[in-house]
C-alpha cells in the first residue's frame, strides 16, 4: 500500500504538458497582443505627448468593450511599454492600475493611488481632496508622472457618483498651477454607464474612445497560438485543439468573443491532460475544460429528458461518433447514418433525410450542439455538428433516457 508520501511524490515527479503555465492565468502580460495592435496604436496617439512634452497636458482614455475583449491587458502593456519608453527618455512614468470593483469611492480610489506611486502620506483624518493634493504636489517635488488606469470603471460610476468621476476628469481644473503629472485611462463593459453622468462630465468622458470589439474565431486562434508557444511544451497541443477552443469561443461563430474564457480553457484542458497523466492535450480533454468555463452545460443535462426519442438517436449518433473519431466536428451526413444504424439495432424505423435535419436545427436552437457550415478544408458545403459537454457523461445520461422511453413504450 502507498505511503502519502509515495502518493505525493509520483505526483511531482509526473511528466507535464506544461511549460510556463503562468504564461496562462489571467494576470499575465504578454508581450506581444495579437489583433490589438490598433488599439495600442489609438493609446499611443492620445498619451504620446507625456513623452514628447511631459507635464504639458493630462490626458484622458476610455477604454470599452465586453468581458475577455483585451481592454485590461492592452491597458496594462501600454502602462509598461510606455514606462520603458519614458525611461530611456529619462522620464520617471508610472503606470497605476486600479480595479473599482475593489476600490469603489473616491476616497479608496485615491487611496490606492497614493498607495502604489509609493507616496508617504498619512491618509487617515484626510478627505481625498486633501490626500490628492498630497500626492500631487510629492510628484511635483519628485518629478514623477503616472498614467493611472482605474479599470471596472462602471463600478466606481455606480457607487461614487457624478462628483466623484468630475473630480478626477476635471483635476487639473482645481490644480491649474501644478504641471500636469496624471494622466487617466478608464475601462468600461460599455458607453450605458457613462451616459448616467451629467452632460459636461460625459463629453469630457467621451473626448477619446478606444473600442474593443467582440474576438473572431480566427482571431482568438492567433492568441492562443501566442499562448501555447509559451505556455507548453512543443507537440503537446495541436492545432486542432485551438481551433476547436476558438470556433466555440468566436463571436462569428456564435460564441461570446471571450479570449479570457478561451485562454482558460487551454489551461484547463492542459490540467485535465496532466491529471491522466497524458503526453498530449485532446478535443477530449478540451471538452472536459469547456464544461467548466461554459454556462450551459447544466442546461443541457436539464433539457435531455424533454427530448423526443428519435432526436435522442440523432444525439446519440453524434456523440457515438465524435467520441470514435476524437475529432471536434463530424458531418450530418456520416450522423444520419450512424443514426440510421442505431435504429436498426433497436427496431425503430429511421426517419428521413428532412427530419434528421429538422432534429439537428431544434438541437442547435435549444443549445445541445454546436451546428455550422463548413469553411475551408472541406470539398463542398456540409453541416458540421460539434457538442462542447464530456461526451462519456453525455452519452451515459443519453443511453439512460432512451432506455427509459423504450421501456415506456
Amino acid at each position: 500500500m502507498n505511503t502519502a508520501r509515495d502518493v505525493l511524490e509520483s505526483v511531482i515527479r509526473r511528466t507535464s504538458v506544461f511549460k510556463n503555465r503562468e504564461v496562462l492565468y489571467p494576470e499575465y502580460v504578454p508581450e506581444e497582443l495579437p489583433h490589438r495592435e490598433n488599439q495600442l496604436r489609438q493609446l499611443g496617439e492620445i498619451f504620446k505627448y507625456m513623452l514628447l512634452n511631459p507635464g504639458a497636458v493630462s490626458q484622458r482614455a476610455l477604454l470599452v468593450g465586453g468581458i475577455g475583449t483585451g481592454k485590461t491587458v492592452t491597458a496594462r502593456v501600454f502602462g509598461r511599454e510606455m514606462r520603458r519608453l519614458a525611461r530611456e527618455r529619462g522620464v520617471d512614468l508610472r503606470y497605476v492600475h486600479i480595479n473599482c470593483h475593489r476600490d469603489r469611492t473616491l476616497y479608496e480610489v485615491v487611496c490606492e493611488l497614493a498607495r502604489q506611486i509609493g507616496a508617504p502620506i498619512p491618509l487617515r483624518g484626510l478627505s481625498p481632496r486633501e490626500i490628492m493634493l498630497a500626492l500631487l504636489n510629492y510628484l511635483e517635488r519628485r518629478n514623477i508622472y503616472a498614467i493611472v488606469t482605474l479599470d471596472e470603471f462602471d463600478y466606481f460610476i455606480d457607487v461614487a457618483g457624478n462628483d466623484a468621476v468630475y473630480f478626477i476628469v476635471r483635476l487639473y481644473d482645481e490644480y491649474q498651477e501644478l504641471r500636469k503629472r496624471l494622466s487617466f485611462i478608464f475601462i468600461a463593459r460599455d458607453i450605458a454607464s457613462i451616459h448616467r453622468l451629467d452632460p459636461a462630465t460625459e463629453s469630457y468622458m467621451l473626448k477619446h474612445v478606444v473600442v474593443f470589439e467582440k474576438y473572431r474565431s480566427n482571431e482568438l486562434f492567433d492568441i492562443l497560438d501566442s499562448r501555447r508557444r509559451r505556455a507548453f511544451h512543443e507537440g503537446t497541443v495541436d492545432d486542432d485543439v485551438l481551433r476547436y477552443i476558438a470556433d466555440v469561443e468566436g463571436v462569428d461563430r456564435g460564441g461570446e468573443g471571450n479570449a479570457r474564457a478561451a485562454i482558460e480553457a487551454l489551461l484547463l484542458a492542459g490540467e485535465a491532460a496532466d491529471h491522466e497523466g497524458a503526453h498530449k492535450v485532446t478535443i477530449a480533454h478540451v471538452r472536459k475544460a469547456l464544461s467548466h468555463v461554459q454556462p450551459d452545460i447544466v442546461r443541457i443535462a436539464e433539457i435531455l429528458p424533454y427530448l423526443q426519442l428519435h432526436e435522442l438517436l440523432v444525439l446519440k449518433a453524434a456523440v457515438s461518433l465524435l467520441k470514435r473519431r476524437g475529432e471536434p466536428y463530424v458531418k450530418i451526413g456520416e450522423v444520419e447514418e450512424e443514426y440510421r444504424e442505431l435504429c436498426q439495432l433497436i427496431g425503430e424505423e429511421p426517419r428521413k433525410h428532412t427530419q434528421v435535419y429538422e432534429y439537428v436545427n431544434n438541437l442547435k436552437k435549444m443549445g445541445v450542439i454546436e451546428a455550422r457550415v463548413s469553411g475551408k478544408g472541406f470539398r463542398g458545403r456540409t453541416t458540421l455538428i460539434s457538442i462542447i459537454a464530456p461526451l462519456d457523461a453525455l452519452e451515459k445520461q443519453i443511453n439512460e433516457i432512451i432506455d427509459r422511453q423504450l421501456k415506456i413504450r
